[in-house]
């Protein structure tokens, strides 16, 4: 009674509309109410061409090696993974990242392996290129598979060096071209890198090899599970990555980051990881035009999977779920773990 006296239009107003059979005029929930519906409308959209399969490769034959904690992920001999490859590319999934898992033994504190044009990640990437050439291939530039103390760089007196590690990782980028690599993907994070590995590869004759930076990479607690799969964790023990890959408080300084790595000849940006860092993909995209992709990582991955293998989630929904919100961010495409299971639901193939 005291609203009425006090507000006595509004109250008629509200009297009104109660009374009036076509309140409320808006009703969102009309394009939500049958699928066909929900999907004329939806603003966004995933298809096989956003996924990228990440891969890892192990030496042999005929190898399938599971990877612990990551359920239904393997490490795969160079032959398995190319038949691997084939599927992928029936499924229509444009482009596979290559990550290899290097022999203990070949392992030092210089990352000599790293430079071998005979080396594990080479033979692969020769391999997928001759049986599957219309697929893209991504190779990730990086010494700490080849590192015995599992460090992105070399390490003097306890000190990641930045500079000494760009003239390793020129050479390993042209290497890698050379054996066939598709877009070479830098995700050691030391500064100056972009520039001086376009240089090397457009003085090499690799003009037209794609580079696509990890531009904004963090020091996440995410990644156990692929540390594990390429061998790094036990070598990097009780250390981290926190004087090179960026501080998970921050997100102005990605976008520094971003600008510079543009600025010096990247082709694409990658963000590391994915869901928890959606905002960062959605900065980058506003702010840039340039193809953004996100990373969903092995520590995203694997949650899904336990969740999903105690009940508590749809396997299948939750990852959808994931890589939709990946597009609604502005992803231009994902790094996924799941990308066969999910062009196989996407194509309706089983």
């Amino acid at each position: 009674m005291l609203f009425s006296r006090r507000f006595p239009k509004i109250a008629q107003m509200k009297k009104s509309m109660r009374e009036d059979a076509s309140f409320p005029r808006v009703r969102l929930r009309r394009n939500r109410k049958s699928d066909w519906s929900r999907r004329l409308v939806a603003e966004s959209r995933l298809s096989t061409d956003d996924l990228i399969l990440p891969l890892f490769v192990t030496q042999g034959k005929n190898k399938k090696i599971p990877v612990t904690m990551m359920p239904g992920v393997f490490r795969l001999s160079v032959d398995l993974a190319v038949e691997k490859i084939k599927e992928a590319r029936e499924l229509g999934i444009p482009a596979v990242a290559i990550f290899p898992s290097v022999d203990a033994k070949l392992r030092d504190a210089k990352a000599s392996e790293a430079l071998n044009p005979e080396n594990l990640i080479c033979q692969a990437v020769a391999a997928i290129k001759k049986s599957v050439p219309d697929i893209g291939v991504i190779t990730d530039v990086a010494l700490d598979p080849y590192t015995s103390h599992g460090q992105d760089g070399l390490v003097k007196n306890g000190e990641i060096l930045n500079d000494e590690t760009v003239k390793i990782l020129c050479r390993q980028a042209v290497i890698q071209a050379r054996a066939g690599a598709d877009i070479i993907a830098p995700s050691d994070m030391m500064d100056g890198r972009i520039g001086a590995i376009r240089d090397a590869l457009d003085t090499a004759g690799f003009q037209a090899v794609q580079i696509m930076s990890y531009a904004a990479k963090y020091a996440s607690n995410f990644y156990g599970p692929f540390r594990d799969a390429v061998g790094s964790a036990k070598n990097l023990g009780a250390a981290d990555k926190k004087t090179y890959q960026m501080d998970f408080a921050n997100s102005d300084e990605a976008l520094r980051e971003v600008a510079l790595d543009i600025s010096e000849g990247a082709d694409m940006i990658l963000v590391k990881p994915g869901m928890p860092y959606l905002d960062i993909l959605r900065r980058v995209r506003e702010t840039f035009h340039i193809p953004v992709f996100g990373y969903q990582v092995s520590g995203e991955y694997a949650m899904i999977k336990a969740a999903a293998a105690q009940g508590w989630l749809d396997e299948k929904a939750a990852f959808y779920e994931s890589m939709i919100a990946f597009k609604r961010a502005g992803a231009t495409g994902i790094f996924t773990y799941y990308a066969i299971e999910m062009a196989r639901e996407l194509s309706g193939a089983r």
